[in-house]
């Protein structure tokens, strides 16, 4: 492995050097266990503990198929996906993983009694497999987790519609966390030029969500004038959110849980912010109740920062909590798009509100390749930015699910996997001069978790 960081390490670096390096057997990766997929039954969700079930461990390199890459992971991210593989809800995902095992004998690869996690990359291209053409080894690249089959009709239009689409690094295995990742060719896109590793890993995941959700014609088609609800405004799907509805010409009302958070969508260009809890909004007055005089009271507050006018697009993604305000303070003919539940699944709503207004209800997962790559070419143009609140190393990805799971970050979460040290892998410096400002802007805004701990239990700590 060390042969391999000083190659990957060289900026001057050729093709044919990293073609010739040899590959390790194996590489550090943060994984789940199988045989502790029910160490948190019976347990509130609230009470899981992801630096309990993510450990760092040696696992072998993956064989190579065709139409793959293998990639020297310089840094990764914290997605919400991986909370919900870390607590095993609301399925473990070895479950996943044993049913793209069955489908060939090259996905039975992904079937092991450990899951290597994660669904973002930063990197350089190590090798790849028949069939590639496009990406060579020593590429900088950055992987959507879009992990698609198209055998079938069904996802030649859209290929979010692939009956065999599934998330690389939560549905599959060998993912980000990790030092060494396997992806799909057709995962690849060209990392940003003026960001660090883990700056241009930041984004893919939530960018790409947040852009077809809000911006594609497949989620809420955003104009220019409207005014967009955005839940969780200063996180990691919100901030994108939030700067896709400033460049694109609508007016994001922003919905934050803290003052320290409404200042972060005010330094991203917002001015209608609504804090709700400084404000106290209960939506529901009890675990069966919600309160709909909560929902009217939102709603004047949301017309009083628009000028009177109501919401035209909803950005959905904490579900039960506030779906039932979301349905109804949109305008007539508007529109609600959700893409995540992290509040919980069986949402409520009251339907007169949604037929009788002829609002529409969007459900949009992830991105198709295409929509990954616009997404991806916004943030290498410097029209829409990292947001990048905190770094840690691999080894203490379980605390950076941890503050993720407790809410207790901003933005985004980056790990450095190969990367020795934060702000390597800048290649155009001009360009990073220009957007320094914007690309530190989450920096520093961190509220700090009181519960510590040493990092991701290996072998000899269980």
């Amino acid at each position: 492995m060390r042969e391999l960081l000083d190659v990957v390490l060289d900026p001057d670096r050729t093709q044919r050097d990293v073609a010739a390096v040899p590959l390790p057997k194996t590489y550090r990766a943060i994984t789940l266990r199988k045989e502790e997929a029910e160490m948190f039954a019976g347990m509130a969700s609230a009470e899981k503990d992801p630096r309990k079930s993510l450990h760092l461990d040696e696992v072998p390199v993956p064989e190579l198929g065709p139409g793959e890459a293998l990639v020297a992971v310089m840094a990764s991210s914290v997605n919400y996906n991986t909370v919900w593989s870390s607590i095993f809800e609301p399925l473990s995902t070895f479950g996943f993983l044993e049913r793209y095992g069955r489908r060939s004998e090259l996905a039975r690869r992904h079937d092991l009694p450990y899951h290597v996690i994660g669904s973002d990359l930063a990197g350089v291209v190590l090798r790849t497999g028949p069939g590639v053409n496009v990406w060579k080894p020593g590429d900088e690249v950055v992987a959507h987790c879009l992990s698609v089959e198209l055998e079938s009709s069904d996802g030649h239009n859209d290929t979010m519609l692939d009956p065999e689409q599934r998330i690389w690094g939560f549905e599959t295995n060998f993912g980000g966390l990790a030092e060494i990742a396997l992806v799909k060719s057709n995962q690849l896109m060209p990392k940003p030029r003026h960001l660090s590793w883990e700056e241009a890993a930041a984004p893919g995941l939530v960018n790409s969500t947040a852009y077809r959700q809000l911006v594609s014609r497949n989620g809420a088609g955003m104009k220019q004038g409207d005014n967009v609800l955005i839940w969780g405004a200063s996180g990691g799907l919100g901030s994108y959110a939030t700067q896709f509805a400033l460049a694109g010409g609508a007016t994001p009302v922003c919905v934050v849980s803290s003052p320290q958070k409404a200042e972060i969508c005010r330094k991203m260009g917002a001015e209608a912010i609504i804090d709700r809890s400084a404000e106290g909004y209960k939506f529901w007055k009890d675990e069966q109740t919600q309160d709909p005089r909560e929902w009217k009271r939102f709603g004047r507050r949301i017309r009083e920062l628009t000028g009177g006018e109501d919401i035209d697009i909803v950005f959905e993604h904490p579900g039960r909590e506030t779906f039932g305000a979301s349905v109804f303070v949109t305008r007539k003919g508007g529109t609600i798009t959700t893409c995540a539940s992290t509040s919980g699944y069986l949402h409520e709503y009251d339907n007169r509100y949604l037929w009788m207004s002829l609002k529409r209800i969007i459900g949009s997962h992830f991105a198709n390749y295409r929509e990954a790559w616009e997404a991806n070419r916004l943030i290498a143009k410097g029209k829409i930015h990292p947001t990048l609140s905190k770094v840690y190393a691999l080894e203490d990805t379980g605390q950076a699910a941890y503050d993720v799971h407790r809410n207790l970050h901003q933005g985004k979460v980056g790990v450095l996997a190969l990367a020795p040290q934060e702000g390597l892998g800048v290649r155009d410096h001009d360009k990073r001069a220009q957007h320094i400002d914007a690309i530190n802007r989450f920096r520093g805004e961190w509220p700090q978790s009181t519960d510590r701990h040493e990092g991701c239990p290996g072998p000899a700590e269980l």
